[in-house]
């Protein structure tokens, strides 16, 4: 297993070496971990670009110096400090890319719940009402979001990723909120959780260590850092 440590440059460079993870996942039949802290941003799925109300959310998260990106991964926006972190488990597929969709989430949100609750966070799956980029698998804890979980199939490999709040979730709650309310989407920004707010560890690196251990398992993961990858360009939309 190939185990990607740091990040890009920026988001866009970012972004990239996630998609050559994709890539290479599929043609070397190799599978991939990433866990990292991506820069600051609110990034927007697909749904998100087509809405009317599409420029008016990008106006708000700039107006609160929140840098704004598209995700080719589904769901509502997602707001990131610097602190919060992402997560990556991209595997090969087989021709029917459609099986094993339910298996791959349920085993990434058992991995995550298990290395939040070692650093002192009782997650448990589920989430509030009006909570950002819902979803089936996520994880809560103290009342708040602190875990969504996506997934994205190509032909022949398949990521499964995510978000992990570790702290400022104030702070997100308050970006996302002009956000989600010019996508007339509805969103509470008290469902917004937190390790921090759990009476978690809040070591970003610690923590980051905690979920890469989880996500690789009993895989032999082969380290590497961002920088020593080849060099990839975003392609994207």
């Amino acid at each position: 297993m190939r185990v990607v440590r740091g990040r890009g440059e920026d988001a866009e460079a970012d972004r990239a070496v996630t998609q050559f993870l994709i890539e290479h996942a599929g043609t070397a039949d190799e599978p991939a971990v990433r866990v990292w802290r991506p820069h600051r941003q609110v990034a927007f799925g697909p749904r998100d670009t087509n809405s009317e109300g599409y420029e008016a959310a990008v106006a708000a998260a700039r107006e609160r110096e929140f840098p704004v990106c598209e995700r080719r991964v589904g769901g509502r926006p997602v707001a990131y400090t610097g602190d919060t972190i992402a997560f990556a488990r991209i595997e090969p597929v087989e021709d029917d890319e459609r099986q094993g969709v339910d298996e791959r989430y349920a085993a990434v949100r058992v991995d995550v719940r298990d290395a939040l609750r070692e650093i002192g966070v009782d997650a448990e799956r589920g989430e509030p009402e009006n909570a950002f980029c819902p979803g089936s698998y996520s994880l809560q804890a103290a009342g708040g979001k602190v875990c969504g979980i996506a997934q994205r199939v190509t032909g022949d490999a398949a990521l499964v990723a995510g978000v992990v709040v570790v702290d400022g979730h104030d702070e997100i709650g308050s970006v996302l909120e002009p956000v989600y309310d010019a996508l007339d989407v509805p969103f509470d920004p008290d469902t917004v959780g937190s390790i921090e707010r759990a009476g978690g560890e809040v070591d970003p690196v610690a923590i980051i260590m905690r979920i890469e251990d989880a996500l690789v398992g009993d895989h032999l993961g082969s380290v590497e850092w961002v920088d020593d990858l080849p060099t990839v360009e975003w392609a994207g939309e």
